[in-house]
């Protein structure tokens, strides 16, 4: 299963577009906050996919979750924005939030910083800004074997992480 996951478009949904085109296999569209109505332009463009979507410190009236698990592939992922774990400070509540769920995937944003890393086989990846600095991450999830692999645009420093 192919997901794509973006964060803090803060106004410009067009890199999100361009990134769908870029990959158009994407089943499922991550969005973790911070430009609910970007999100609704893209969905306009791209009914076809499935949308996970949570609202961000700066989604105001925004009828969002703040956090949403879903289990894909077998996978159990946890989508939030991070500015309520406080993830500029620390990673600490968002890691235990994330094995607090069980999750094997969690997915955030709210610090425009793009990051990939394991904690305790327990994958953590923030896409970075696709407003501000047209940062986004791609995970693909092997049905049959679990395999996990994220990529990170528009370039990675380290390579793809894979997991299984």
């Amino acid at each position: 299963m192919k997901l794509i996951a973006f964060s803090d478009s803060h106004g410009d949904h067009m890199p999100m577009l361009a990134a769908l085109k870029k990959h158009p296999k994407t089943e499922v569209v991550i969005f973790c906050g911070d430009g609910h109505h970007d999100i609704r332009e893209v969905q306009k463009a791209f009914p076809d996919k499935l949308y996970l979507t949570v609202k961000g410190n700066c989604d105001w009236y925004c009828e969002f979750a703040s956090v949403q698990t879903i289990t894909l592939c077998g996978k159990k992922l946890l989508i939030t924005h991070g500015h309520l774990q406080r993830v500029k400070e620390t990673m600490m509540r968002l890691a235990y939030l994330g094995h607090q769920e069980h999750a094997d995937i969690v997915v955030f944003g709210h610090t425009h910083d793009q990051v990939t890393f394991l904690d305790s086989k327990m994958l953590m990846v923030n896409p970075g800004s696709i407003g501000y600095n047209g940062q986004y991450s791609t995970i693909d999830i092997e049905e049959n074997t679990g395999k996990i692999t994220v990529y990170e645009f528009p370039n990675s420093k380290y390579g793809p992480v894979t997991v299984v």
